[in-house]
């Protein structure tokens, strides 16, 4: 989320709201580059505010200093056009796309792990969701959060200015968008992969017919630290 708050804050969007329970810690720096160690223990929030104002000081910073849950997550995202998932566990990434599923937005998905990267985006109805591609929550053994496993520091940046320019095209309503496509960046061998994606029919929140109940996912997955 770093990089694309600080691209988008560059490009001049007008409104940026910034979620994040948690505060700074020196563990943070090698990757989330809106942070410095002055503002060490510091939230989030607050430490994102600072770094985008005094980049771009027309641009509107909204802090949420809380985590999502089912109870908070349609108040957070009504006054917003354009979500950009930079969750680095698998209960947002569900949760966020239920949201935005039941509230028409456009949700730009990147995930990072270790040496590996991936981008793309959804949009109600006009193509896949997350869940068509992972229906169900995968075991908290094989679901480490960043956290746990580990990223390279740079990789972040990378996705997080690609998924910038996804939100600014769909502002903008110019160019080809990543929907029904997913990019992979594989860093150790600097190679992109570009992935056909397709809606799943029997998808249980975007086929024909289907309810989008929001649940809170901690129960199924290990959110790590």
């Amino acid at each position: 989320g770093s990089p694309a708050a600080l691209y988008l804050a560059a490009a001049g969007v007008g409104t940026l709201g910034v979620v994040d329970a948690d505060v700074v810690d020196l563990s943070n720096l090698q990757r989330q580059v809106l942070h410095t160690l002055e503002r060490r223990g510091q939230p989030k929030v607050q430490s994102a505010k600072a770094a985008i104002e005094a980049l771009n000081p027309d641009v509107k910073v909204v802090p949420f200093q809380e985590r999502l849950t089912s109870a908070n997550v349609e108040h957070i995202l009504a006054d917003f056009d354009v979500v950009l998932d930079g969750g680095d566990n698998f209960p947002t990434r569900y949760l966020l796309n239920d949201a935005c599923l039941r509230m028409g937005l456009p949700n730009v998905h990147g995930s990072v792990f270790r040496f590996e990267g991936q981008v793309t985006t959804f949009v109600p109805h006009q193509g896949p969701c997350y869940r068509c591609l992972y229906p169900a929550p995968p075991p908290p053994e094989l679901a480490p959060s960043c956290a746990e496993a580990g990223v390279l520091g740079v990789l972040p940046g990378l996705i997080g200015m690609l998924q910038a320019t996804e939100a600014l095209k769909l502002l903008l309503g110019v160019g080809e968008s990543l929907v029904g496509r997913l990019l992979t960046f594989d860093a150790l061998g600097t190679r992109f992969q570009e992935l056909k994606l397709r809606r799943d029919p029997e998808c249980p929140v975007c086929a024909p017919g289907a309810k989008v109940e929001l649940i809170d996912y901690e129960q199924f997955c290990a959110t790590g630290a």
